[in-house]
């Protein structure tokens, strides 16, 4: 079990029957009356709880009044999510993040994968942020609609990747620019580590690098931010 806090994220918890019970403060106003209606809907019981209690829940986060105890998240295996590709008759779109340990950035790329129609999300099953309520926050609930794959390797997982006909880039600052790369069809987008970018290993089985042209003295932007601007990118050249 875990809690997820936040009025948006609960909603999309709700939306995907994956609320068990509800904690609110009295007195609460706007969208509350939205998570109140598919509550009770759901049949969910709703407890009042006191600042405090909330706070002992999920600790000094921006709660906005609410916390939801939910199931445990369902990871899916890599195989599953590429047959559900396909069974939508799309080109594969995928995720791979190589050792992204804050929630926060980890929720931020949910988000983005999710709005711009991505299928799948694979992350390491060490030293990487898993699913918790971080990651539900940040995510907006986005978490919610993406599915996400922990695997033991992710230079193995790249080759079974490449078995299925799918092309794996690798976001580098040395790569070749995005704005003059053919991101169209089965494709992996492969984002590294907040500090350190990609590891040697994940780096040299990528079919190929790419990088986001910049103009600025700062030649780096947030894990999240950059992976937002390829996707982006590839929403773009697939319309």
């Amino acid at each position: 079990m875990s809690y997820i806090y936040g009025r948006n994220a609960i909603i999309e918890a709700l939306k995907n029957k994956k609320v068990d019970k509800i904690y609110a403060a009295p007195g609460l106003k706007g969208s509350i009356g939205k998570i109140y209606a598919m509550a009770k809907e759901q049949k969910i019981v709703i407890v009042e709880a006191d600042k405090k209690k909330l706070k002992d829940m999920v600790g000094e986060v921006n709660h906005q009044g609410v916390v939801a105890l939910s199931s445990s998240f369902e990871y899916s295996q890599v195989e599953d999510i590429i047959a559900y590709a396909k069974s939508k008759g799309e080109n594969i779109k995928l995720i791979m993040l190589d050792e992204i340990e804050d929630p926060y950035n980890f929720g931020a790329i949910a988000r983005s994968a999710e709005a711009f129609g991505f299928h799948g999300i694979i992350i390491p099953k060490r030293r990487s942020a898993l699913v918790n309520d971080a990651v539900y926050k940040s995510s907006a609930g986005a978490i919610e609609s993406i599915k996400v794959a922990v695997v033991n390797n992710l230079s193995q997982t790249i080759s079974e990747l490449k078995e299925n006909s799918i092309w794996v880039y690798g976001a580098t600052m040395e790569g070749n620019s995005i704005c003059d790369q053919d991101l169209v069809g089965n494709i992996c987008i492969v984002i590294g580590n907040e500090g350190k970018g990609l590891g040697h290993a994940v780096e040299k089985n990528c079919d190929e690098l790419i990088s986001i042209p910049m103009l600025g003295s700062i030649n780096s932007l947030n894990a999240s931010v950059a992976c937002g601007i390829i996707l982006y990118e590839v929403t773009r050249q697939t319309k």
